[in-house]
Parts: structure tokens; C-alpha cells; sequence
């Protein structure tokens, strides 16, 4: 199977592609680099079976030339990242639904096997933990801008459905909630890895807000596992939108807490309120936990590994790229 990566240069795409040319598929990778990396597919380079173009969604004679080579499609390019949304706001929604357009377009064109990722932004201000797909969304008023990347990806999975039932294209949805895994950076607001970094470096571990807030964060072998998973039952996932995370909830303040101990650390944890990191008026959840019973019933995927080992499986990365073995 020939397989097109969109982000494929990213955290995430990276670990993907890595998996998909372990188990013998043939993978392309478009990536712009905006907060992708060259070096995270540097050894990836060295296989035949894999090829990398530099470019943007809306280089639209590379997205058909690489769509009409391709069986299947994972789509994970996009604006990324709280600060750059809150900054570049305009930049962000048009990324997202202008790029989804263009590869929607192009899967179309040629028939292609497409699973796009979305994000748990799109449950907004919802109160009914756990999340289930088919739930009612509360996204907040426009003139926060946040709420502009969760408009813009759920505007996605409109437009991803209509194609998948206006003219049969065989999509699936994902909407991830915090992976994390070697390779993530904290410079566009991760937290497990801006947490690690800071805490390695014995400096103060910043929370926002009052760190009540809680979140469940899946390691991205087993995210890439279950992306996997879905990809190759295309009959019987197409046109539906699964979760995919960990469903094992801790409030950022224990996760400050957690990092500090396993890395050994004596750095202090420091509150800082959400008006001071972001800006005034910034909205937050209070919980974001998914029912992954969906995925569990499709594909038989449930994560593996439990927060200890994603912390410690990070802590060691970033020990090792601290000392330039990464």
C-alpha cells in the first residue's frame, strides 16, 4: 500500500510513517515545516520506499501528484498550538479549512482511503464527561479567538461527512486528546514536554490557572496503534468519528507534581494565571476526558501505557537530546 502522510514531518506523522515502512507499506510525506522537522524523518530518508516534498496544502499540483500515487491518505497537517492560534488567528482557521478542502478535493479525485485527524478542541465547553462523538458540542463565543481553531476543525468533519456522503469517499475521523511521546515540543503550549524541559533545567514549572483543570494524555505509540487500526477496516469505519486517547484523568497541578519527582528534579512549581500566559479573557476546560468505547468496540484498540511510562519514556528523550544523543 502507497501512503500519503499531510504533517507527516510533525510528532505525530513522524511516528506514523516510522510504523507504516515497519510493516512494509510505501510512504510520502508532505510537509511545510512550519513545526514539523527535518530531522524527526531524517532516518526515514534513508528508505526507499520513503519520500519527502517540502510544501504546503495549497501547493496544489504536489498535494495531486503525491494524492494520485497514493492508496490512502492520513491527514494531519494543521495549525497547532494554543499561542499560535491565539496569535495568529486568521492564519490558523485558514490553514485548517482551506487545507482539508484541497485534500478532500484531491482524495476525491483519485478515490483514496482517507483518515484525517481531528481534535478534542471540538467538544468546547462541554460538561458531560466523558465525551462521546455523537454528543451535543458548546463551543464559546467568537470573540475568543480559541474557539476559532475548534470552529475551524469541526468545520473539517462537516466537510469530510458531506464528501463521504455525497460522493462515497471512504473517510474516517479521529479526534485525538494530548498525545505525547518523544519528538513533541512544548514550543507551541505541549505541557508534558514544556513541563519536562523546565524541570530538567531546575528552573520553576509554570501551571496556568489554578492547575484544577484535568486532562488524559495517550503516548503516541499507542495513538499511531490505533490509527493504524482504523486505517485498515475501511468498510466498517468509513463516515464515522472515533476518540482516540486515554481515558485516565490528572489535574495538571499532580501532572507538575509527577514530572518533578520522576525527573529528579528540585525545581519549585509556580501558578500563573491564565491572563498572564495568554491573554485577558483566555477560556479554558475544566475537564476533557473521552469515552473510547467506540474505538474499543471497532477495532479492539484501548491504550497501553500508563502516565508513569509516558512520563518517564519523555523524560528520557529529552535527557538524551539535552545531551546531544537524540
Amino acid at each position: 500500500m502507497q501512503v500519503l502522510i499531510t504533517g507527516g514531518a510533525g510528532f505525530i506523522g513522524s511516528h506514523l510513517a516510522e510504523a507504516l515502512l515497519d510493516r512494509g507499506e510505501t510512504v510520502a510525506v508532505l510537509d511545510n515545516l512550519s513545526t514539523g522537522s527535518i530531522q524527526n524523518i531524517r532516518r526515514l530518508q534513508q528508505s526507499s520506499r520513503f519520500s519527502f516534498t517540502e510544501g504546503a496544502l495549497d501547493d496544489h499540483a504536489a498535494l495531486d501528484r503525491l494524492a494520485g500515487r497514493a492508496d490512502a491518505i492520513l491527514h494531519l497537517a494543521a495549525a497547532v498550538g494554543v499561542h499560535l492560534v491565539l496569535e495568529r488567528p486568521t492564519a490558523a482557521i485558514e490553514t485548517n479549512v482551506l487545507g482539508t478542502h484541497a485534500l478532500l478535493s484531491a482524495a476525491r479525485r483519485y478515490g483514496c482511503r482517507t483518515l484525517f485527524a481531528s481534535t478534542s478542541e471540538v467538544y468546547g465547553k462541554g460538561a458531560a464527561v466523558p465525551f462521546a462523538e455523537d454528543d451535543d458540542l458548546l463551543l464559546g463565543p467568537p470573540s475568543r479567538s480559541r474557539w476559532g481553531y475548534a470552529a475551524s476543525k469541526l468545520l473539517n468533519e462537516f466537510l469530510g461527512l458531506a464528501a463521504h456522503r455525497e460522493f462515497g469517499l471512504p473517510l474516517t475521523i479521529v479526534r485525538l486528546f494530548n498525545v505525547v511521546g518523544p519528538r513533541q515540543t512544548g514550543r507551541f503550549g505541549a505541557v508534558v514536554p514544556r513541563f519536562v524541559n523546565l524541570a530538567l533545567g531546575g528552573e520553576p514549572v509554570t501551571v496556568y490557572g489554578d492547575g484544577a483543570q484535568t486532562r488524559c494524555f495517550c503516548h503516541v505509540s499507542d495513538v499511531v496503534r490505533a490509527l493504524l487500526g482504523l486505517l485498515d477496516e475501511p468498510l466498517a469505519t468509513s463516515g464515522e468519528i472515533y476518540n482516540v486517547g486515554s481515558d485516565c484523568e490528572v489535574s495538571i497541578r499532580d501532572l507538575a507534581r509527577q514530572v518533578v519527582a520522576r525527573a529528579g528534579s528540585a525545581s519549585p512549581i509556580r501558578h500563573v494565571p491564565y491572563d498572564e500566559a495568554y491573554a485577558p479573557g483566555f477560556e479554558d476546560m475544566r475537564r476533557r476526558v473521552p469515552d473510547i468505547s467506540k474505538i474499543k468496540a471497532a477495532t479492539g484498540w484501548s491504550p497501553s501505557l500508563l502516565l508513569a511510562d509516558i512520563l518517564d519514556d519523555m523524560i528520557d528523550f529529552e535527557k538524551a537530546r539535552l545531551a546531544g544523543k537524540g
